[in-house]
């Protein structure tokens, strides 16, 4: 099969597009043939090295996927060969980047009818990041109000959706050039983060869910009202430490499940999440993609046509 893949930890010129051997599928696996993958930004952080090294090269990064089950593992019976899917891998799996993935059955769903390969593939980990750390983490209610830091990005805009699905108030951080985009997504208020100050703006917030990182971290922490509670998923593995008593840190705990993918599909299908903006790649072109990716300003998603 085809692939993007690495053999050494480095910049983006380090990413490889050639043949790499078919997996094998496993008691329990399915055999996913993929047309779509997505860029994430933790893509580049593994090339990269900046989690733990990997050994086992030539690596195959990626994380979500849809496609067509091509294969069944033995124990299967809840799938058809022939089946569209979408899914993320498994946590420590990765191989995304690829025109076949073995992965566990129980954390791929059935691709809603109506969007296309690459869509699912956007939509499926910033939807399961949302999901786990809007509605489970948080709890946002109706009648609540909730600020969103980097709300061009894939899982902020999916959360800024989903908030105003539930009925909350939303106020969101970008620049002005992603002012329009966020307005087509209902948010309530939007701010440019570079010429305004979000904390003298802001102020007796019920939540905040943050995926910037950095000082916008701590300084997310000011807006809260007393007994509010904040969600990040770019200050690491560990909740940040709060600068306040009266207020709640949260790292929300982004697992793999058929679930939040089925919830996934639904918000979808309703209309009540529209896939993000896509910037499509040819996978032969991720060491490109990679380079947007690790500038971190582009909008919504980078999407790879992998066949």
């Amino acid at each position: 099969m085809k692939a993007a893949f690495f053999r050494k930890h480095g910049g983006p010129e380090v990413m490889e597009y050639g043949d790499i051997a078919d997996p094998v599928v496993l008691p329990g696996q399915v055999i996913v043939d993929s047309p779509a993958a997505s860029g994430n930004g933790a893509d580049w952080k593994v090339r990269k090295g900046s989690y733990a090294p990997i050994t086992d090269l030539p690596y195959i990064p990626g994380r979500d996927f849809s496609g067509v089950i091509s294969a069944l593992g033995e124990g299967v019976t809840d799938f058809a060969i022939g089946d569209e899917v979408f899914g993320v891998c498994d946590v420590g799996q990765e191989q995304a980047y690829a025109e076949k993935i073995a992965i566990k059955a129980s954390i791929v769903a059935k691709k809603p009818k109506g969007l296309s390969h690459e869509e699912c593939a956007a939509l499926a980990l910033i939807g399961l990041t949302a999901l786990i750390s809007v509605e489970d983490t948080l709890q946002l209610k109706k009648g609540e109000t909730i600020l969103i830091q980097g709300g061009a990005g894939g899982v902020a805009s999916y959360a800024i959706q989903l908030a105003k699905y539930i009925g909350a108030r939303v106020i969101t951080t970008t620049r002005t050039e992603n002012h329009a985009y966020l307005r087509k997504l209902d948010a309530d208020h939007i701010i440019d983060y570079n010429a305004q100050d979000f904390t003298k703006v802001v102020s007796n917030c019920d939540a905040v869910f943050d995926t910037v990182g950095g000082d916008v971290t701590q300084r997310s922490f000011a807006v809260l009202r007393p007994g509010g509670r904040a969600a990040s998923i770019a200050a690491g593995q560990a909740a940040p430490v709060s600068p306040r008593a009266d207020v709640t840190s949260l790292r929300p705990k982004v697992g793999r499940d058929r679930p939040h993918l089925e919830r996934i599909a639904a918000l979808a299908l309703s209309g009540a999440v529209r896939p993000p903006e896509m910037t499509i790649y040819k996978l032969s072109d991720a060491a490109a993609a990679h380079k947007v990716s690790e500038g971190r300003h582009f909008r919504g998603k980078l999407v790879f046509k992998v066949r």
